[in-house]
């Protein structure tokens, strides 16, 4: 548990950094974390890396390295997670980018072991979620801040509606309604334990009957691989301007799933590449070996 010292400290930086980027008042910020990491010209990179567990291998990686007398950070995300965890583990870095922390490798479902993981931890809520929002969304709705006279029910479609709002995971909405003392401690643990994934169960149901489009996908295991369309466009002008041949820009976007064509750009093979293809393939030496 942090300190309120420590809680108001991770406040205060969420919202300065929330104004840094713009971001209007108290707005969800939600898939736009990906415009986010342009902004500050954090590179992102997708992968997914399937774990022989339950749960991922990693969340989120934050590197460091130097170029041109400058430094430029990365982020590697597992999307082999759901896709709000996905964001979610991108505020988490985002803490780790913001305070200095250095190389860092998150799983966050080990993450509160640690002080300083707790605290990015409470960065990303904070920061996706600010809880002068979440207190304001709450007094508003049921007029009051403490919700032990709900149903679990009334309780469980609150959160449907604001997680298709703000983006946030199951647990991580929970958690916060039990920081704020929102919930009892007796709430927190019923709310907490039940299984939020399962589609077919009660908080699934009435997650698609809320908002099946934006429910679904924060349900989803995206398992894409790439880069931001920024960093992609670089490396289409690198070869436009003669810094990189056909075959090294060929190379270089396969590792993101995409090709020449698709950018307007068809690599050409000529005959004598096809006969050293040919050669390769079959077990054949070419006449010049």
């Amino acid at each position: 548990m942090l300190n309120e010292v420590q809680v108001d400290e991770i406040r205060k930086l969420a919202r300065d950094k929330r104004q840094s980027l713009s971001i209007v008042g108290e707005m969800p910020i939600a898939n736009d974390i990906f415009t986010i990491l342009e902004q500050l010209d954090i590179k992102l990179l997708e992968y997914p890396i399937q774990s022989e567990g339950d749960s991922p291998a990693f969340s989120a990686a934050i590197m460091y390295t130097e170029e041109n007398g400058g430094e430029l950070a990365f982020i590697g995300l597992n999307t082999a997670d759901y896709f709000d965890k996905q964001l979610f583990a991108i505020a988490h870095e985002l803490f780790h980018y913001y305070t200095k922390s250095g190389s860092h490798l998150s799983r966050l479902d080990e993450d509160e072991n640690s002080l300083i993981e707790a605290k990015a931890n409470r960065f990303a809520a904070e920061f996706l979620f600010p809880e002068v929002a979440l207190r304001s969304i709450i007094l508003n709705e049921f007029k009051t801040s403490k919700l032990g006279k709900l149903t679990e029910k009334t309780i469980l479609r609150f959160i449907v509606r604001l997680q298709c709002t703000w983006w946030l995971p199951y647990h991580s909405l929970v958690k916060r309604l039990h920081e704020i003392g929102t919930i009892s401690e007796e709430q927190y643990r019923n709310l907490y334990s039940i299984d939020e994934r399962n589609l077919d169960a009660e908080y699934g149901r009435m997650g698609i009957a809320i908002n099946e489009e934006v429910f679904r996908k924060l349900n989803t295991k995206t398992n894409t691989i790439g880069t931001s369309m920024k960093d992609i466009e670089i490396i289409v002008r690198n070869f436009e301007d003669g810094l990189i041949n056909e075959d090294k820009l060929a190379d270089t976007l396969s590792l993101f799933n995409k090709s020449p064509d698709d950018f307007g750009y068809r690599v050409i093979v000529t005959e004598e590449d096809e006969e050293e293809f040919d050669a390769f393939f079959s077990g054949r030496k070419s006449d010049e070996d």
